[in-house]
């Protein structure tokens, strides 16, 4: 991996912002046993770790 020279002082780095949308839910989970065993009620988040690496195109 190539080293791009980071000494970790963050003074020469301007301060980030983020845009995050406001969420929808419309469904939440029938059986709610299964939501709190895979970490949410909500199935618009259930996005599981697939394990796969990002590739370039």
């Amino acid at each position: 991996m190539k080293d791009f020279g980071f000494d970790g002082n963050c003074d020469k780095f301007p301060v980030g912002m983020a845009y995050v949308p406001w969420q929808q839910f419309d469904k939440i989970c029938d059986n709610l046993e299964e939501g709190f065993r895979i970490g949410t009620i909500f199935p618009e988040l259930h996005k599981p770790f697939t394990g796969r690496r990002c590739v370039k195109c």
